[in-house]
């Protein structure tokens, strides 16, 4: 019983023992060879970044800056009498159309008529009396003291019947250009002085807009460069122009000199003081290297942007340092750093790395390589 009791025990801790082997955790240092299978966080090493292209080629580039400017009309009246006189008569109406010449205003000239009519009267005598001392005088009969006095007095009332008859003319005010009457400031029987304006008349068949620039750009502009003119009282409205003249003086005020512009209005739509933005180009290359603006970066050697270079399948993206130009728009010009042919990163450019992969999923400009 003793040896069958001992036999038992022994079976029971050779059991127990199989079973704790059995249980025992697996080594750390286990190897895929022995069994172990990789987990799921295991990388994929094949991934690449997608990113856009474009195939950096020649291209034209302008630049342009706005500048705002005013409406002026070309034929802009200020109507104002040569002489005082009580406003007898106005001819006209407010937005009306008169011709040049036209008669608008009539002055009172019932004093200048009557002394017309004094002078003329006695202009007649005169003429004749020189006259007849100019025969006797031919004759040698009379002295040359009254012949003398004879055509002084016939010469002096010629030029105050001139004088008189001018007098009478400036009495009618008369339209100096063709146009519409703006405005009438005064009204029958009031007084018209000199210097004191008596009606607006304007032409809006043509227009200015005059705009104040920076000298910044005098050496880049030049009479006769196109101007694109927009308004924003007309939203959508483009007027395309040149630059008609340009100012002669920088004025010390604001470090600024005129532009002009001349602008065709057949439809009259565009108005004297309207404000106007003018769009001048001050640069253009024919041939340059433009990129986005977006997919420049900076850090402390300068500015880079990422080109994909390599074999299709293989390629590789490369950190290129450059040097930017001006910009336009959402593009910018490289002035050096880049050559035709490359393939500048334009989208995925935010996660892409010096030497990283990347697969060119779009190509603008080309076909990809």
């Amino acid at each position: 019983m003793k040896r069958l009791g001992f036999r038992v025990t022994q079976l029971f801790v050779m059991v127990m023992l199989v079973i704790g082997a059995a249980c025992a955790p697996k080594e750390s240092g286990s190897k895929e060879g022995d069994g172990a299978k990789p987990t799921s966080s295991t990388p994929d090493t094949g991934s690449k970044l997608l990113v856009s292209v474009k195939n950096l080629a020649y291209e034209k580039f302008e630049h342009f800056f706005l500048a705002n400017g005013t409406l002026e009309a070309v034929s802009d009246a200020f109507i104002s009498p040569e002489i005082n006189g009580r406003i007898k008569t106005i001819h006209v109406r407010e937005g009306r159309w008169v011709e040049k010449g036209e008669l608008l205003v009539s002055l009172n000239s019932e004093v200048t008529e009557s002394g017309l009519a004094e002078v003329k009267s006695a202009l007649q005598l005169a003429s004749t009396v020189f006259e007849k001392r100019r025969d006797l005088w031919d004759k040698k009969i009379g002295s040359e003291i009254q012949f003398l006095e004879a055509k002084t007095n016939k010469e002096s009332l010629e030029n105050r019947l001139k004088s008189l008859e001018a007098q009478l003319r400036m009495a009618k005010i008369k339209a100096p250009i063709g146009g519409i009457v703006d405005e009438i400031f005064q009204k029958e029987g009031e007084l018209a002085v000199p210097g004191l304006q008596l009606i607006q008349l304007v032409n809006l068949k043509k227009v200015y807009v005059n705009a104040d620039v920076s000298e910044a750009y005098i050496a880049k502009i030049k009479k006769g460069d196109p101007v694109e003119v927009s308004f924003p009282s007309y939203p959508g409205t483009m007027l395309e122009g040149v630059i008609h003249r340009l100012g002669l003086v920088v004025k010390s005020q604001n470090r600024t000199f005129m532009v002009q512009v001349l602008l065709d209005n057949a439809d009259e739509k565009l108005k004297p003081n309207m404000v106007a933005v003018l769009k001048i180009k001050d640069f253009s290359a024919e041939a340059a290297l433009v990129v986005p603006s977006i997919i420049i970066k900076n850090d402390m050697q300068g500015s880079y942007l990422y080109v994909a270079e390599g074999p299709e399948g293989q390629a590789k993206a490369r950190k290129i340092y450059v040097t930017p130009g001006i910009s336009e728009g959402s593009n910018t010009m490289i002035t050096a750093g880049l050559e035709p042919g490359l393939q500048v990163i334009i989208q995925g450019y935010n996660l892409a790395k010096n030497g990283m992969d990347v697969k060119v999923e779009k190509v603008e400009g080309g076909d990809s390589q």
